[in-house]
């Protein structure tokens, strides 16, 4: 008769059998293991709640049209407001303060008006939802301090598929997930990295069908956001495997630190950096995942302009991916012979 590895055998009295099962429970490398997965639950926690629980906006770049006399004294009264949730410039000319929201240089626009006290100002959603609010809340504050009022249009809105600007932020979280869990799944080192290139081109390739012409949700040039996705979902493989290869499953732990607990609570889906508690706007713009939303977004809202940044960061991630692959290979190569 074949016992398995958790049977005790027939002499074993129960009593054996309990504590031998307890010993297991109890064993070093089930307690790292718990513990390791315990330090990772309350990052979780710690990370989404410290961002999101109380989100303010800070330093929100606008831009000021004002009559001379008025630009200086508008634009020092919105920099003065308490905690500095503004960050106002001066311009003469309407047509270069839209065309520079337009972009995604600014997230807003204040015209003062010199024939009345009605004034209007100009937002972009598609830069996010919640700055976009944040902003206008902002402007009818500074308006009715000085008892005049102000109209606020959406020269950036979101398309009808993505109601609530979240689309490219899921999208993105969905490509970031697929290369960490094939990184995990893989084999470590050069061939792992191999196979990831691959696996990026069809998860690019994959995502961009389902949110564009599947679902709609993703209203965009179709290559570019494919391309966008094979770079997000390569970035974070590359350092997956890394990790690995240097520090064998702890490595998927790290990963995860980095994408899922410091990486979607800062990559700008709910609440855009602006509006993050300060060491939360500090690593947004330099993960994968805040690189990529960013990217989705300019794609499809501002024509593009400004893909320089998030194409930088994701591609200095998969370099650094590959040369730590390479490294780690080198030495645990040598350490073998």
């Amino acid at each position: 008769m074949t016992l398995s590895k958790h049977e005790a055998p027939e002499h074993e009295a129960p009593d054996d059998a309990v504590r031998h099962r307890f010993r297991d429970a109890i064993a070093p490398r089930t307690l790292l293991l718990g513990v390791g997965v315990l330090l990772l639950q309350f990052g979780f926690i710690l990370s989404y709640l410290g961002a999101f629980h109380s989100p303010s906006p800070h330093q929100i770049p606008v831009i000021v049209v004002a009559p001379d006399q008025l630009a200086g004294s508008v634009v020092d009264h919105l920099n003065a407001i308490p905690g500095q949730p503004l960050k106002a410039s001066a311009s003469d000319d309407v047509r270069v303060a839209l065309a520079a929201l337009r972009s995604g240089e600014t997230s807003g626009i204040y015209v003062v008006s010199a024939a009345d006290s009605h004034d209007f100002a100009v937002v972009a959603s598609g830069g996010g939802k919640a700055l976009a609010m944040a902003v206008s809340d902002l402007f009818n504050e500074a308006a009715e301090k000085y008892n005049r009022t102000v109209s606020v249009n959406d020269a950036v809105p979101l398309d009808d598929g993505d109601e609530r600007g979240m689309s490219g932020f899921y999208l993105v979280l969905g490509w970031a997930v697929g290369g960490l869990l094939f990184a995990a799944a893989v084999r470590r080192g050069v061939w792992g990295l191999g196979a990831a290139v691959l696996y990026a081109l069809a998860s690019g390739l994959g995502g961009a069908v389902i949110a564009g012409p599947v679902l709609g949700a993703v209203d965009g040039p179709f290559w570019s956001v494919a391309g966008i996705g094979a770079l997000v979902t390569l970035s974070v493989a590359t350092v997956t495997i890394a990790l690995q290869t240097l520090f064998g499953v702890i490595g998927i732990g790290l990963a995860m630190v980095i994408v899922v607990i410091l990486g979607n609570p800062s990559a700008g889906g709910a609440y855009q950096a602006p509006m993050l508690p300060t060491f939360w706007r500090a690593i947004s713009g330099y993960l994968p995942n805040s690189a990529g939303t960013d990217a989705i977004r300019r794609i499809v809202y501002f024509e593009s302009h400004g893909l320089t940044h998030p194409i930088v960061v994701l591609a200095a991630w998969i370099v650094g991916g590959v040369a730590l692959t390479l490294v780690a290979s080198a030495i645990t190569k040598r350490a073998r012979q």
